[in-house]
Parts: C-alpha cells; sequence; structure tokens
C-alpha cells in the first residue's frame, strides 16, 4: 500500500470521522453514523482504496 492521503486530507477525515461517531454516541443519528470508523481507519494507514481507483493523491510529489 503507497500513501495516498496526505497531512490536511488525513486531519479532514480525523475529525469528519469523530464527529459522525460522537452524532451517534450522543443519539443526535442512527446507527450509520458508526461509518465514521472508515475515515479514521483511512487518515491512520494514510492510504485510501477509492483514490487508488481513481487516481488521486493529497500526497506531496516527493523530490527525486
Amino acid at each position: 500500500m503507497k500513501a495516498n492521503v496526505g497531512s490536511i486530507d488525513r486531519i479532514a477525515r480525523v475529525l469528519l470521522g469523530i464527529v459522525l461517531i460522537a452524532l451517534t454516541v450522543t443519539g443526535t443519528i442512527g446507527v450509520w453514523g458508526w461509518i465514521g470508523i472508515v475515515p479514521i481507519a483511512t487518515a491512520a494507514f494514510s492510504f485510501c482504496p477509492l483514490y487508488t481507483l481513481l487516481g488521486l493523491s493529497t500526497c506531496p510529489m516527493k523530490k527525486a
């Protein structure tokens, strides 16, 4: 797995995941809010399978 999630993208994913899970725990939204685990996991591994399929990457270019 080659990293394809940059630092700003990782921060946004963690925040989104935390918000979704918090809303689920407080009962504001339904059970589907547990999907917040997915963006947290992709941030933890710096890898997003969907980005691979779409040919995207938010990681900075490495200098050669």
